[in-house]
Formats: C-alpha cells, structure tokens, sequence
C-alpha cells in the first residue's frame, strides 16, 4: 500500500540547487533514511514533505487514509502548554480523556475519576493509556504537569518525541530524534521503531540506529539521489562498489576528453558550425571528467602540539548543585594519548566535569593540575555564536593563516576549509548563509586549526553527517594527543576509546576497561533473570556462600600462556591480511563477484580478529 509518492520535485535557493526533479515512494512499514554531507537537501526535502517548504516544482502526495506525524530538528509549543497538553492530541476524544483522567488523578478527584473510567472503558482506550504511560516513561517524562516552556531543549526534543509516537501514526518523519538522547533511550527507541509497523522517513547520522532501524537508504549527493535498497551495512557495500563503476567511467572520459580536446584545437574556427554536435559531445564529457574535481571526501589532518610528561592530573574532586552530588572525591592521573569516553543518564555530571576540567567551573573540593604543555581543544555541545555577516574564509583566517598538518608541513587555510568541504566557492560566502550542521562543522574546524594536544569533544556527533564523522574518526584514530569524549553515538565511542568513565549521577564514577558496546555486554550479564515458577516457594535457608577464585589471585596455566603467545602473533596475521583486502577493495576491479567476496572475507577477517581480541583480553587480565 503506498502511503507518499513524491513526483519530480526541485528546490533552489538563490543560485544553489537544494533538490533537482527528485522522485520517491515510501509504502507501509516501509523504513527509509537519507544520508548525504551537511548542506544536501534532507532537512530542506523534510520540510517539503511537512509543508514547512513549497517546492518549486513537482509534486507531493499523502494518501487521504492514513495519519501523518512528523517531527524536525526545533519542536514548536503553545504558550502555557503542559507535557500532559503537549503529548495528546487535543483533536482526539479518546486522547482527551485521558488527558482528563490524568488531571482527575493528579487532583485526587475521586467522583471525576469513577465517571471517566466508564467513559474509557466505553472507549476501550486503556491500551492506548497504557502504551502511552510506557513511552512517556522510557522518555523520562513522569511529572506530567510541568510547563513545556520552562524545560530545557533536550526535554522539550523529548516531549515532541513522545507525542509523536503516542499519536500512532501510520507514516513518521523524524530529523535527528537522537539528538539530546541518552544512550539507554536510545537503544529503546530503535528497538521501539524496528517492531513497530509503521512507515519511516528519517534522518540520522547514528550509524547502529541506521543499521537496526531502516531498510532502505536514499542518499542526497548534488541535488540527485541513489536508491540502496538495504540497511547501512548494505548501503556501504553498495556505495563503494557505485563510486569504483563511477571512477573508471572518470577514467574513460578523461581519456576520451584528451583526444576531443586534440580534436576541437586542432578545427580551424570556420568549420566549427559545421561539426557543433562535437562540441556539444566534447562539453559533456569534460563535465564527466572532472566531475569528481569538487569531490566530497573530507581529508583532514592536523598537527598535535608536543606533549610533556604531566598531561592532567586530578586529585579529590568533588562537586554538585544543592543536594544533588554529581561526582565524589574522584582522583585520576591522565596519561599521554589518554583515550577515554564518559556515559551515563542524562543529569549525572558529564558535562559538569567537563566544564570542571575547563576551568569554566570552580570545583567544591578537589584539586585539577594541568601540565604545562597541555592544550586543551574543547568543542562544546551548545553551538558557538558566529558572526553570520563574516566570510567562511575571513572567520577561519581570524584563527590561522596556516595549518600544521605533520613533520614541519603546513597548509594554507584556505585549502584547509577546501579539504573540510568548505571549497573555494563557498568561502567567501557569509556564516549566516550555512545551514546548522555545517555551521558544525566549522565549530569543529576551529578548534582543529589550532592543534591542540588534548581534545575534549562533547556531543561532538549532533547534526554532523556520516561523511564528517567517518573523517573525523580517521583523524582521532591517528591522532597522538589525548581524547576525551561524550557522546551518545555508540559506533563513534566504540571505534575511538580504550576505557569509560561511567557516571550513575549519584557522584560515582566507575573506570570500566574497554568500550561502550563490552560496557552494555557487562551490565546485560550481570542483570538477575527473574524467571516466572508456577510453584509455591518457601523461604531457602540462607546459604554462606562459597570463596570465589578471583581473577587477579588466579594465573595462566600452561595452556592458556601458549593460546596467549599463540593470539599475539595471530592476530597482526588477521590485521594485515584485513588490510590487504580493504586495500584491494579500495583499487577495485572489474569483476563484481571478486568484489563481493572481497567484502565477505573482510566482514569474516573482523569478526574472527573480534574474537580473539577478546579472548586475549581475558587472559591478558589473569597475566
């Protein structure tokens, strides 16, 4: 059943096309992402779909049967709007009445209360009260009274989520619902969504999300889009396989383009009305030619100061607000190339610590002594405050005129911005003409330029898309300074730090060895499985329990000291072999069945070199 056809629709904004005769169809239980850089067209091709947008021509079509919700980047609430408001359709009876039941409950209005029960029974609405008590709690929204306009953006992002959802729509438009979510909300969410079926058009730059969520991927690139009819592993595959066709076809032309050039230089201009069709032909493939030369690949690399032995060293810290404590005599002593990750629920402290570490908060007790070299890159969570009439280049210049980039190299900045997708043409056009996730990445550039030695990355993922965060993690995987990060993109964490500071927002912090995804395998096993008995039990004795072999009391025995010795020497095998196939996959071939088992021996090389880290890291923990 097709719920949305959109016919040859185009959007232009001044002397740049957002959407060129762009066509799609979405069908029920359909769940489709766009991708594409910041600056493409998704948020400009949501609000088309939404109405926000007209477009300048084609045309977009709901079916009249089914129930459209959508919800962008900043939700919009009435004054004086309650959650309990905000979440319920007020066209809605049923929905009313819940909302009335809901406000006889919080008054302890006992004869309100028995007459709208009967009215939801008559209704049958208590799954609906149910499903919606369930999202609203997952959420995280339980005092349902309070004024929407008084709550933080993340909770109103929340609010507008919840609404949504409750509503129960056929087809759903998100942008970025991640975004002010914790990493828990998350994981509900997207199993929420990958059961549910409803139809989806999202956009994310989540890249477990995507790969749990969607089943079709509709990447944006130059105003046209390609179809990849599959999850983002699959869009992957697809992509790379796309752009090797599409570079040998480059190639060709530019051979072809050679010759056409010989060609129309050698016509003596008389004769040039007489063979037109070989100009127009020699036009068309110089435009394939060199259509790459503006190519969309971020190349980044940036210079870390040197740094000394003392890099960051905390001694007793404490703080919080009020009654509230966030972190409790916390001691630790950073090392160089230090590569930690901070988690845990919203409101328990991360950024607060970071701020501490900044210097922008005076500690409760506690001492943070910084090493005389250290330099701190700190890229906050709220967007900076630009001057939206100043040049992308004179900003940038403001900074730097040049850019280390390695062993006594510099760059100019000016080619600096070109390899951080700012290309010439658009340097020297206002701040205030970008959009947000552009405006982003120039947050994130203006840091970068001055290479500091310790960065300090908050949320750095929000609004940045899968081509800047997939050259951001290259650059931090070879970066030789320290990284501290937050974030709630689980693959950007899993990819870039060695261990996490774990915050429970009751001033903990646990130092957890390894990355967010051993993290939540740790906390699933250690959950008690309360398994339902239909057997009376009586109360057991209570047992002393027996004396546990520790690990660190334990050590290897012959044969785990030879599977250790045998797994150090293996896996660089696995590694290398690993990179010599990614290597062959990224020159390409002609044969598409070498091209597939390419990628399959890969995907196997990852996952056996996965094991066997891991059975390494057991027993290096008995060493």
């Amino acid at each position: 059943m097709n719920y949305l056809s959109v016919e040859s629709i185009s959007k232009t904004f001044g002397d740049r096309t957002i959407l060129n005769d762009l066509s799609m169809g979405i069908s029920q239980g359909q769940k489709v992402a766009l991708v594409g850089i910041n600056g493409s067209g998704k948020s400009t091709l949501l609000k088309v779909l939404t109405g926000i947008e007209s477009p300048d021509s084609g045309e977009v079509v709901f079916r009249n049967d089914i129930v459209v919700r959508s919800l962008l980047q900043n939700p919009a609430f009435k004054a004086g709007q309650t959650i309990l408001d905000a979440v319920f359709d007020e066209n809605d009876e049923t929905q009313q009445l819940l909302i009335a039941y809901e406000r006889a409950l919080l008054n302890s209005d006992s004869d309100a209360l028995e007459s709208l029960i009967e009215k939801i029974d008559a209704a049958d609405a208590w799954s609906l009260e149910s499903q919606a008590k369930q999202i609203l709690g997952k959420l995280g929204l339980h005092d349902l009274d309070l004024e929407v306009s008084k709550l933080s953006g993340g909770q109103q992002k929340r609010i507008a989520l919840a609404s949504v959802l409750i509503q129960k729509p056929d087809l759903l438009i998100l942008d970025e619902p991640t975004n002010h979510l914790d990493i828990e909300t998350i994981e509900w969410l997207e199993n929420y969504l990958s059961q549910s079926n409803m139809a989806l058009i999202l956009v994310t730059h989540d890249r477990y999300f995507l790969e749990k969520v969607t089943d079709e991927i509709i990447e944006l690139d130059k105003g046209q889009t390609h179809h990849y009819k599959g999850n983002y592993g699959f869009f992957l595959e697809k992509k790379a396989e796309r752009e090797l066709s599409e570079n040998s076809s480059i190639d060709k032309a530019k051979n072809l383009y050679r010759k056409e050039l010989d060609w129309i230089r050698r016509q003596p201009k008389a004769r040039g009305t007489k063979a037109k069709y070989r100009v127009d032909a020699f036009q068309d493939t110089k435009s394939k030619a060199f259509s790459k030369e503006n190519s969309q690949d971020l190349k980044l690399k940036a210079e870390a100061q040197r740094q000394g032995k003392k890099v960051l060293e905390v001694d007793g810290l404490s703080h919080g607000f009020d009654e509230n404590l966030l972190i409790s005599d916390f001691d630790y002593v950073f090392p160089r190339k230090e590569r930690v990750g901070i988690v845990g629920p919203n409101g328990s402290g991360k950024t607060t610590f970071i701020k501490l570490l900044m210097g922008e908060l005076e500690p409760k007790a506690g001492v943070i002594d910084k090493g005389a070299t250290t330099k701190f890159g700190y890229y906050k969570q709220t967007e900076l405050s630009f001057d939206n009439q100043q040049t992308i280049i004179d900003f940038a210049k403001s900074i730097a005129e040049v850019v280390e980039v390695g062993k006594g190299r510099t760059v100019p900045v000016s080619q600096f911005l070109t390899r951080f997708l700012f290309p010439p043409d658009v340097q020297y056009k206002p701040i205030g003409k970008l959009s947000g996730g552009e405006k982003r990445r120039l947050q994130l550039l203006q840091i970068l330029i001055q290479s500091p030695n310790f960065l300090v990355l908050d949320e750095p993922t929000n609004d940045l898309d899968l081509i800047t965060l997939n050259t951001l993690e290259a650059y931090l995987e070879a970066f030789e300074g320290c990284l501290m990060l937050v974030s709630h993109d689980r693959y950007f964490m899993d990819k870039l730090v060695d261990h996490l500071f774990v915050f429970d927002g009751s001033g903990n912090i646990k130092d957890f060895p390894g990355n967010y995804t051993d993290f939540r395998a740790t906390e699933n096993q250690s959950k008690p499985t309360n398994k339902p008995t239909n057997k009376p039990t009586k109360e057991a004795p209570v047992a002393k329990p027996l004396p546990k072999e520790s690990a660190k009391s334990r050590k290897l025995t012959f044969n785990e000291k030879r599977e250790f010795d045998a797994l150090e020497k293996e896996i660089p095998t696995l590694e290398k072999e690993k990179a010599e196939l990614i290597s062959k996959l990224n020159q390409g071939s002609n044969d598409h069945e070498e091209l597939t088992q390419w990628s399959s021996a890969i995907e196997d090389l990852t996952n056996r070199i996965d094991e066997k880290e891991m059975r390494w890291l057991e027993l290096s923990e008995l060493m």
